[in-house]
């Protein structure tokens, strides 16, 4: 009877632990998370390596087509080839009074590695964002050294739970004044993505510092969890003996 009362507790203080830390664990994601619509920005696509014994060997990143988006410039990676795919339009976009027959449609990055416990920042200059939209949503394709392919590919509905693998999703806010709408906008934005990428990676050693401050309170919460409940126990088999 003691035996299974304190192997009863100690699962319940395990079960504490997981569901705590479980939150620690990050998916494909767009960093900054939004952006002015309209406009011309930076963005990262942030990849964690999820794995103990793999290494993610490619990235492949799809825009939307009812999206079209007329620039989309990925920053160079020491280790990493990007290719960039390109489709044509139907219907020809006028932009600053130029004719644009094709867009971007897929960027996918391979030669590089990311390493268990390690994560990669793919910068890329985007634009002009959309002006009727509240998000946009790009569907990744993570593959693995050992041929593992988790597909990135889940839309969030609001006020339903998060899915298991959510596709990377950028907000679309309003512009804050100026058209930023020149031709010069995408070169500096990809002239200054290695510097927002270094920004993005203090915090996400930050965040990831965190996390094991969370973890670490975890169990330290449900060390307690357990002490309490075998003093209780400890208690009320001294009364019974009594």
């Amino acid at each position: 009877m003691k035996t299974s009362r304190v192997s009863l507790a100690a699962a319940f203080a395990a079960g504490a632990v997981l569901a705590l830390s479980g939150t620690a664990f990050a998916h494909v994601s767009v960093q900054p998370g939004d952006a002015p619509k309209g406009g011309y920005a930076t963005i990262n696509f942030k990849v964690p390596n999820e794995r103990d014994n793999a290494s993610t060997t490619q990235l492949e990143v799809n825009f939307p087509v009812d999206q079209p988006l007329t620039s989309v410039m990925p920053q160079d990676i020491p280790g990493w080839t990007s290719t960039v795919e390109k489709t044509k339009l139907d219907k020809p976009l006028s932009v600053h009074g130029k004719q644009v027959n094709e867009v971007v449609t897929k960027v996918t990055w391979t030669g590089g590695k990311i390493e268990p416990g390690k994560f990669q920042q793919f910068p890329v200059s985007v634009g002009k964002l959309p002006e009727n939209a509240d998000k946009m949503v790009f569907k990744a394709i993570q593959t693995y050294d050992n041929n593992e392919v988790v597909r990135w590919i889940e839309e969030s509905k609001e006020g339903a739970p998060e899915p298991q693998t959510p596709a990377p999703l950028l907000k679309l806010t309003a512009a804050k004044g100026g058209d930023g709408h020149d031709d010069a906008k995408p070169a500096a934005d990809a002239k200054n993505a290695g510097k927002d990428a270094d920004k993005d990676a203090k915090h996400d050693e930050a965040a990831a510092t965190s996390g094991s401050d969370t973890t670490a309170r975890a169990l330290g919460i449900a060390g307690i969890v357990l002490g309490l409940g075998g003093v209780a126990f400890g208690i009320a088999s001294r009364r019974r003996s009594a």
